[in-house]
């Protein structure tokens, strides 16, 4: 190659990489409430999910058609009735330069199976993993497991030296109010590293520059900054201050629409809100009765249904961005059974008949736990519900607060009556029946099923469930679980969240039902 041929080449890469430089942006991305922890197995929460798959990677993801593909594994392929083989993907390092291997697998499958893990939904029915070689590893399951791709997709990958390094062998104690350094640092392997973390403040991430993936967006640096008020959350995106908004409230979609330097991108999304009881305690923690459970009973549960016009929140509160529903998850999700999801009419007559009945003519009174910083007009849903409740005298004691300290609350099982939102990451019935109706017990079994909601019939559909490979016969035992379920009252659904995205007029995404933001895909102009 002649001097100038080398010169000139020389030149183009320097051209090119001024070009490329200039082109790259900083996405500055806000909500409502803030990330819980960095830690990728403390916390199984959506903004939290989100954003740790910017920093760490699983061996299989979802494309943006939400299909499963390939990432830190290639390949895959059984290995007899209980196991799966993934062959890894090579040259992948560590944003601190060390390289990724099997002994990285093996030890992040342990550590999610770790009781402080808050991710036992998605090791249902994994016993472990070995090594094979050190691009080959095994997950061992307990038995035929139909969903352990749509699983895996969930479980993100850490280095065990950075883990052993920094004595966090074990997942952060979220609940317990645990400190660790990972829940303030991060070491992945993703297409961004963590920069900066100010919890409540500021969270920065830059670009991974030597990922393996392809960058097709121009993001290289992610700012993201929690702005709890909806009027300051959406002045800071009007004045330029923030380019993307992924809650704005439902009251100014129409308003943000008419603005030539706004976009709003919709559609719905794989959430479902609803409200849980306490049906498991002797005497009410905080209520006015004494003695005994009202929620025991199922005339009272049912009572509080009725008393929910959950068509009312749909208009009023959420403004028509909602899909009421009468059963605990969305159409996206295998296993949906219209049939089923045929909501009551609100009936507040026949609300205070069955609580005269269930021993409360006078009604009682009762807390009510209610996020005010995660899911779409949280706490304003719960003041909508006190009142509806007032209608047939029950008052409702509503308890506000923010999402770092409610989870750790309800998670402790410090409830009465509280709202939670319950996405489907898997797309499959197994993970919300499991999580949400299963009674606690090991594992994933009712790990959110906050009031002990417990029926042996139910429990029985859903462990018949876990092994289950036949999609008609997976259908069927779906159905019978959310029958019964329904009959007993054992939550209370409220709607299906539909999701606008607000961003300014140049910033270019692709919006997917889980709701997650995928910083790689975005191109700003």
């Amino acid at each position: 190659m002649s001097a100038s041929t080398v010169l000139r080449a020389a030149s183009l890469a320097v051209a090119l990489a001024f070009a490329s430089a200039a082109d790259a942006k900083t996405l500055r991305w806000s909500s409502q409430g803030d990330i819980l922890t960095m830690d990728p197995h403390a916390q199984n929460e959506g903004l939290n999910n989100s954003v740790s798959d910017h920093v760490y990677e699983p061996l299989v993801t979802r494309g943006k058609d939400l299909k499963i593909e390939p990432c830190l594994a290639l390949s895959w392929k059984a290995a007899g009735p209980n196991a799966m083989q993934f062959k890894l993907r090579q040259g992948v390092k560590f944003h601190d330069g060390t390289p990724f291997t099997a002994d990285d697998v093996v030890f992040s499958i342990e550590r999610a199976l770790a009781p402080t893990s808050n991710f036992s939904p998605y090791m249902q029915g994994i016993t472990g993993a070995r090594k094979v070689d050190d691009q080959t590893v095994e997950i061992q399951t307990k038995g035929p497991n139909p969903v352990l791709l749509a699983q895996l997709s969930e479980v993100r990958i850490m280095s065990k030296p950075w883990a052993t390094k920094h004595n966090v062998l074990k997942p952060q104690d979220y609940k317990n109010k645990e400190e660790t350094y990972a829940s303030r640092n991060a070491n992945g392997t993703g297409p961004y590293v963590l920069k900066s973390r100010e919890a409540d403040v500021k969270t920065v991430l830059v670009l991974n520059s030597n990922w393996w993936g392809k960058m097709e967006g121009n993001v290289n640096e992610i700012v993201y900054q929690p702005i709890k008020q909806d009027g300051t959350r959406l002045a800071a995106l009007l004045s330029g201050e923030v380019d993307f908004v992924l809650d704005p409230p439902p009251q100014d979609i129409p308003r943000l629409k008419q603005d030539p330097k706004i976009k709003v991108v919709e559609g719905n999304e794989n959430r479902t809100i609803f409200f849980g009881f306490d049906q498991w305690r002797d005497e009410l923690q905080y209520a006015s009765v004494k003695g005994k459970n009202p929620f025991k009973d199922q005339r009272v549960r049912q009572a509080f249904q009725l008393a929910i016009d959950v068509n009312a929140l749909k208009t009023q509160v959420m403004r028509g961005l909602a899909t009421p529903t009468a059963v605990m998850f969305a159409p996206q999700v295998d296993g949906y059974d219209k049939s089923l999801d045929v909501v009551a009419k609100p009936d507040r007559e026949r609300a205070r008949k069955l609580l005269a009945e269930a021993g409360y003519p006078q009604g009682f009174e009762v807390t009510l736990d209610c996020p005010n910083n995660r899911y779409i007009n949280d706490e304003k849903l719960c003041q909508a519900t006190a009142a509806m409740l007032a209608q047939v005298n029950v008052k409702v004691r509503l308890n506000a607060m923010p999402r770092a300290t409610y989870f750790a609350k309800i998670q402790k099982f410090d409830t009465s009556f509280y709202m939670l939102g319950w996405g489907v990451p898997t797309f499959d019935s197994l993970y919300s029946l499991q999580s949400l109706l299963r009674t606690v017990g090991q594992g994933g079994d009712g790990n959110f099923n906050l009031g002990k909601y417990s029926n042996p019939k139910v429990d029985a559909a859903i462990d018949a469930l876990k092994t289950e490979t036949d999609p008609a016969k997976r259908k069927a035992l779906t159905k019978e679980a959310l029958a019964i379920h329904k009959a007993d009252v054992g939550h209370i659904p409220l709607h299906h969240q539909v999701i606008p995205w607000a961003m300014r007029s140049g910033v270019k995404v692709v919006h997917r039902a889980d709701n997650r933001l995928t910083a790689r895909w975005v191109k700003i102009d």
